[in-house]
């Protein structure tokens, strides 16, 4: 028997905890109840529905019949399988064993069903002022063994919807979270992807997304930048990075107030996870400087973010639509003597001195390469020899 207690307690529950109507649950309670009942006691065609009774723990099953005009359906013998025939419309209607097979639509016929229809006199024998295409009631015998199927079918709808819930609750709630730092604790390691425990739902911080060198231990705490939510028929998946460059821009929206509030804008941002970034900013207020806005004082936030990314290395430029200069800007430390453009083929190249040239490329290419990912130009870098004149002998 189902305990009515146990029910009632775990509906409001579900109600109060998972946003899931009470009224919801016990009409999805007894949708499967017919179903369990047709499968079990039912005849072919019928539509068959239930009302459980939440406060006797009793159900009613009754079975629907749709009142049609005998001019309006097709009669045949009792056994016959329609197969490759057409209704008197055209209509194909190959291989139709009972009338739910064959689609009803205005102006045609369909194939007559004892247990799925009733004819429009014979309903008003039943029930004055009936029409075509209303339904008729009748009550279904109530079985003594179907108890134990309705507990457990009761049992298994709770369950379902609880995923259901579980599941949209989830969606809802990171779905909002998405483009934003999260924080979670670390469940497994398998094949270098990161299992994070967000609590309600299970994050991946994959391989890829990791920022090189960083290790990682069973029940570590781990911010990461969440740029995905997927539904998935296992559940719910939270795709988690660190290397993205969305992720300094979050950390600095996180430390920089004028970042958050959108004054100071940050434009462009090329990362080489754990090594080092250039990031492009700009000013929407003439009295507050973008760059120091995120240095901070005495570099405080700047140092902030670093020390999260593992010592990382950020270079704070201010964006300028000056394309020359933003290209110099781009390359520092290093000093520029010019800058020629081919803005047809968005071709830079830059000239420096022979002592500025090794750190205008940068180690392994490193600087040059992060300055062409921030302007997205494609920049040459040359060295000019100065030529050294000497100078005529003072004569006193």
């Amino acid at each position: 028997m189902v305990d009515l207690k146990v029910l009632n307690a775990v509906l409001e529950q579900l109600e109060q905890e998972r946003g899931v109507p009470k009224e919801k649950m016990l009409e999805a309670i007894g949708m499967s109840l017919a179903t369990a009942y047709k499968k079990e006691y039912g005849k072919r065609g019928q539509i068959i529905r239930a009302k459980f009774d939440i406060n006797s723990g009793k159900t009613e099953f009754e079975q629907v019949k749709v009142v049609v005009e005998k001019d309006k359906v097709i009669m045949r013998e009792e056994g016959e399988v329609v197969e490759n025939k057409k209704g008197p419309f055209g209509h194909k209607m190959a291989n139709a064993t009972k009338a739910s097979d064959v689609e009803e639509t205005e102006g045609e016929l369909v194939y007559f069903n004892p247990e799925h229809h009733i004819f429009l006199e014979d309903a008003k024998k039943i029930k004055k002022g009936i029409n075509t295409g209303d339904e008729m009631i009748f009550p279904l015998e109530t079985k003594e063994d179907f108890s134990r199927i309705a507990a457990q079918t009761a049992k298994q709808v709770i369950i379902q919807k609880l995923r259901e819930a579980e599941k949209v609750s989830v969606l809802g709630e990171y779905g909002k979270k998405e483009g934003t730092i999260v924080t979670g604790t670390v469940q497994r390691m398998e094949r270098g992807n990161i299992f994070i425990d967000m609590g309600r739902a299970t994050a991946i911080l994959p391989y890829e997304e990791q920022i090189p060198g960083e290790k990682y231990k069973q029940g570590e705490r781990v911010r990461a930048y969440l740029y995905k939510v997927e539904e998935t028929p296992k559940g719910i998946f939270l795709k988690l990075s660190r290397s993205h460059p969305k992720f300094l821009e979050e950390l600095f929206k996180q430390e920089a107030p004028e970042v958050a509030s959108g004054t100071v804008v940050m434009k462009a941002i090329a990362r080489e996870a754990g090594s080092r970034s250039k990031v492009a900013v700009q000013s929407n207020d003439d009295h507050i400087d973008p760059v120091g806005s995120l240095v901070g004082q005495r570099g405080v936030r700047v140092a902030t973010v670093m020390s999260e990314l593992g010592g990382e290395k950020i270079d704070i430029i201010e964006w300028s639509g000056d394309q020359k200069r933003f290209i110099e800007d781009a390359l520092s430390p290093a000093k520029i003597i010019s800058i020629e453009i081919d803005e047809v083929n968005k071709k830079a190249v830059v000239e420096v001195s022979p002592d500025q040239q090794s750190l205008a490329i940068g180690k392994g290419g490193q600087n040059v390469r992060l300055a062409a990912k921030l302007t997205g130009w494609k920049i040459d870098i040359k060295s000019t020899i100065v030529p050294v004149t000497e100078e005529a002998p003072i004569i006193e």
